[in-house]
């Protein structure tokens, strides 16, 4: 019979636990490759049955759509802005607001790259600005009043009834590429 001395007995021991420790870590990466490959699967019968729902409604995605006159159409981003300017001063001329001056702002890098940016300012009393406002926001282009700025001038009095007003507006549109 072969007899083993301590230290023989100790290392078998340890090679034992490694041997168990191996198997071990062996078995939890099956295991979690075998469980991220049904959660693969899963996701993938998911996402299919999303893609068959999503081509099933083409009509009900295409009426969602804004209309064309939402949008400013121009060949370039430099008429598109043309375009609002001259959208706001037919506005302000409609609701008896005086255009001062105007011009281009840079896009923002958050900004879509089919929107344009205009900074106008304008001298109007409150009526005429209330007007205004919803004119630009309600109507088509869609326009939007990204900042608004108010100052008094021409009134003595600050408790005049409608004092002119100086108007600073930032404006962005919607822009959308023409053909021609």
């Amino acid at each position: 019979m072969i007899s083993l001395n301590r230290e023989q007995l100790l290392s078998l021991g340890a090679l034992g636990a490694l041997l168990i420790v191996l198997v071990g870590i062996v078995l939890t990466s099956l295991q979690t490759w075998s469980d991220a490959a049904a959660e693969f699967n899963e996701r993938s019968e998911i996402l299919s049955r999303l893609e068959v729902r999503a081509k099933s409604l083409p009509d009900a995605n295409a009426r969602k759509s804004a209309p064309a006159a939402a949008f400013l159409d121009a060949p370039t981003q430099g008429l598109a802005i043309s375009l609002l300017q001259a959208h706001l001063l037919q506005t302000a001329g409609a609701d008896q607001a005086v255009l001062v001056s105007a011009g281009a702002l840079a896009a923002k890098r958050e900004d879509p790259p089919d929107s344009v940016r205009l900074q106008a300012t304008l001298d109007s009393n409150l009526q005429s600005l209330q007007a205004l406002l919803y004119h630009l926001e309600s109507g088509t282009p869609y326009v939007f009043v990204e900042s608004l700025a108010v100052q008094i001038v021409g009134a003595k009095s600050e408790h005049a009834e409608d004092p002119q007003l100086r108007i600073s507006l930032a404006l962005r549109a919607l822009w959308r590429r023409s053909g021609t």
